[in-house]
């Protein structure tokens, strides 16, 4: 044999090729093989059958081989052959080989000349054949005929490319004697891959068949067109020796004879021939294989490693077992419970960098949703002097009042406390809404088992559910706790002497530090394009302006806008937009930019609006009201101002009520979050750690409960699998002695014959003073 000392190498690759097929598993390494690519009707097949000694391969006109036939050829004293996808079969007939070859093919392709890249498993078992593995791939092709795809030779080639641009592959380009070797379709393809010639060796097939006078003479002494791996030539059977079922042996016979009897190949003929083509490829195989094998080992040992945690788990598993079922219960629920809480408190593992989730959004929902809902109740300045007016003339009834009435003070402040159930409540159900998505977000890790999962969802929403009443009536008891006593001794209310010293501008002075600067981020300026279109900035708002640059270097500023008498206004997004708009704009009518009474700023979304628009609030930009109503009813009396003692009650009265309600807004502010934290958001963690697992077993059997889906034991199975093929891979690999005789790389040729012309897309082949382009 070709390599004595390494003869166990091959059916070593044989094994881990049927190892990995047989759980569909590629195990993404590159097991060494030889592919045999040539153009149709090169003779492929014929090189094929000769190795094995047997009729076996489909034929006919066309594209006969539409899908990769990996052919392991095993030396055997018993002659027959098996095919993976039928397993325990034994072919002995080789027609049915064939046969079966054309069904399965058939199975995938239909029979309209499509191909596919799934491969095809055969191994040959014959005392008459080297151990060898090569793969049959398609001939390539120029023209789709009949119904093929009119890509059939795109697709041909990216079939061919997926295998031979492997580095452990071996090529065996097959070429027929009687047409141009320049513009042979293996040698080109194969060039592409292997520039160095390593992998490369060359078939020259129907010698026979050459012109008289002419012989293939200077190609298989390497001296034209010469490969670092040389060719070796072959004289197959004709159609006329196949279709008289000519014997295969007496066919190697009349090739020994033609190569001894032919003048230009008798001085090489023991460097000729398909037994001298097997034992070469059967040595450079080997040798191929001992020289991959390091690496093949080292990436076995990687993926084993990279199973061994994920599998560890399923070892010594049993699906029916109570014992592992309760286990599993019992951990799911706490890493539910542990992953639960992460959520909420935050953590620094699996941090979510695109968008905010479980505590952060919360956390924005307290600090920055909920006080600009509250901002957003502020008071219509018209319409509360006007409620003030009518309480201080309907406590003094038929008497002309002298004095302010503090009843009147009082009625207002509750009709004002009472507004605040609504943003309160809302608060309330938007939390609810997020803490829902924490759990279904958490409740995904249960996705092995759906059963579980979804009675974790079940019963925890139900128990928030529960839990959103009792804390909607303590919030409404806190309001109602506002309600029954106005503390006018609070030692922030600034008490009547004050309230009448005070002014409308000190009422509207700003909370914050002038030059403070409250937030940046990048907006974007709606503009019409008749105006100079949309455009991104900078923005950077502080607590007296709102500016805006080109970048975020702050260098080049593009304006300054004032905040004074500005005020935001809700736009519609627009019918192709997918940014969500708010607008600024003048109280005064005035322009706020350019020539523009409003300026519409875009966000990607509505949470950055939010955000937005609660910044404002705290550089003291508020929403507009909708008076249109109001200003429709009013009746002409209403309008006639007052007298200027009603007038300085109701301004006394008006700042007595923006002071408490500024008092108790704040002590709203500071409660919400406790009172949620306490009866819903704690409340919920303590149930998940503590009842949770109580609840589930009373919901149903365990048995039921901790029910696998079908995609969770189907993965086992396949981990496990490929768990044991790595390693029954590795020992096999491990008890294989590596010591050999082989045959130094041969040295590199001149292949100048073949050059890249950088200026196009072609290759230029250079033979015999004559020049052939060949086109990509």
């Amino acid at each position: 044999m070709g390599n004595r000392g390494m003869e166990d190498l091959i059916p070593l690759i044989n094994k881990l090729q049927d190892a990995f097929s047989s759980i569909g598993q590629s195990c993404n390494l590159d097991l060494p093989q030889i592919a045999v690519v040539g153009g149709q009707s090169a003779g492929k097949s014929s090189v094929l059958e000769n190795f094995v000694g047997r009729d076996f391969l489909p034929r006919g006109s066309g594209i006969v081989t539409r899908r990769p036939l990996i052919l392991q050829l095993v030396n055997s004293k018993a002659e027959y052959a098996e095919f993976l996808h039928c397993k325990g079969r034994k072919f002995v007939d080789f027609d049915e080989v064939r046969l079966e070859i054309e069904a399965e093919t058939d199975r995938l392709t239909g029979s309209n000349k499509g191909i596919s890249p799934i491969p095809i498993n055969l191994r040959v078992y014959s005392p008459n054949v080297l151990n060898l593995t090569l793969i049959d791939l398609p001939g390539m092709t120029k023209v789709a005929v009949g119904d093929q795809p009119v890509d059939i030779e795109h697709q041909i080639r990216d079939m061919l490319l997926q295998f031979i641009t492997k580095e452990s592959c071996l090529i065996l380009a097959v070429t027929p004697a009687n047409t141009d070797l320049a513009n042979s379709d293996a040698l080109k393809i194969a060039k592409e891959v292997d520039p160095q010639g390593l992998r490369t060796i060359g078939v020259i097939t129907k010698l026979d068949l050459m012109d008289e006078g002419t012989d293939a003479r200077d190609i298989l002494e390497n001296k034209l067109l010469p490969l670092r791996r040389g060719y070796i030539g072959v004289v197959n059977r004709s159609q006329k020796d196949i279709d008289g079922k000519k014997d295969i042996r007496a066919a190697l016979a009349a090739e020994r004879k033609f190569f001894l009897s032919h003048p230009a190949y008798r001085h090489i003929a023991e460097r000729m021939g398909t037994p001298l083509l097997q034992k070469t490829l059967n040595q450079q195989l080997t040798n191929h294989i001992r020289d991959t094998l390091p690496g093949l080992r080292s990436k076995l040992q990687s993926q084993l490693l990279s199973l061994e945690k994920e599998v560890d788990e399923y070892k010594n598993f049993r699906p029916d077992d109570p014992a592992r079922k309760t286990k599993a219960l019992l951990q799911m629920v706490q890493q539910f419970g542990v992953d639960f809480e992460k959520c909420i408190e935050g953590s620094g593992d699996q941090v979510d960098t695109s968008n905010l989730s479980g505590g952060a959004k919360i956390n924005r929902i307290f600090h920055e949703r909920f006080p600009f809902e509250l901002v957003k109740m502020e008071f219509d300045e018209k319409e509360l002097r006007k409620e003030i007016s009518y309480a201080i003339k309907n406590i003094h009834g038929v008497r002309t009042g002298l004095f302010t009435p503090d009843l009147a003070f009082e009625a207002i402040v509750k009709k004002q406390i009472i507004k605040l159930k609504e943003p309160c409540l809302k608060c309330i159900d938007l939390v609810i809404q997020e803490l829902i998505n924490t759990v279904r977000q958490c409740t995904n890790k249960l996705g092995s088992y759906p059963r579980l999962r979804e009675e974790t969802e079940r019963i925890v929403t139900t128990y928030i559910r529960e839990r959103d009443s009792k804390t909607k009536d303590q919030v409404l008891l806190l309001i109602d706790i506002e309600l029954s006593y106005i503390n006018t001794n609070h030692e922030d209310f600034i008490g009547f002497a004050n309230a009448q010293q005070r002014t409308a501008a000190n009422a509207t002075k700003k909370r914050v530090m002038p030059n403070q600067v409250i937030r940046r981020g990048w907006l974007t300026i709606n503009i019409s394009i008749m105006k100079g279109g949309s455009k991104d900035y900078w923005f950077v708002l502080t607590a007296e302006s709102l500016s805006w640059y080109k970048d975020e270097e702050e260098k080049e500023k593009k304006y300054m806008l004032p905040l004074d008498n500005l005020k935001l206004r809700d736009v519609e997004k627009g019918f192709m937009s997918s940014k969500h708009v708010f607008a600024i704009f003048n109280t005064e009518q005035r322009n706020v930019y350019k020539d523009l009474r409003q300026i519409e700023l875009a966000c990607d979304t509505q949470e950055d609006v939010d955000s937005w628009k609660a910044s404002f609030l705290r550089a003291g930009v508020y929403p507009e009201k909708d008076q249109a109503d109001n200003e429709d009813t009013m009746t002409p009396g209403d309008t006639v101002s007052m007298d200027p003692q009603l007038e300085r009650q109701v301004e006394t009265i008006r700042n007595l009520v923006d002071s408490y309600i500024g008092i108790v807004n704040k002590s709203i502010r500071d409660l919400m979050p406790k009172t949620i934290m306490h009866l819903m958001i704690n409340s919920a963690k303590d149930f998940i750690h503590s009842e949770l697992l109580a609840y589930l077993y009373n919901a149903g059997d365990q048995g039921s409960l901790m029910e696998e889906s079908a995609e969770q034991a189907q993965r086992r199975d396949e981990m496990l699998r490929m768990y044991h093929a790595l390693k029954e891979a590795l020992v096999i690999i491990g008890d294989i002695s590596t010591t050999t005789v082989s045959t130094p790389v041969p040295p590199p040729v001149d292949d100048t014959w073949m050059v890249k012309d950088p200026r196009m897309n072609l290759n230029i082949f250079k033979y015999e003073n004559s020049t052939v382009l060949y086109f990509q």
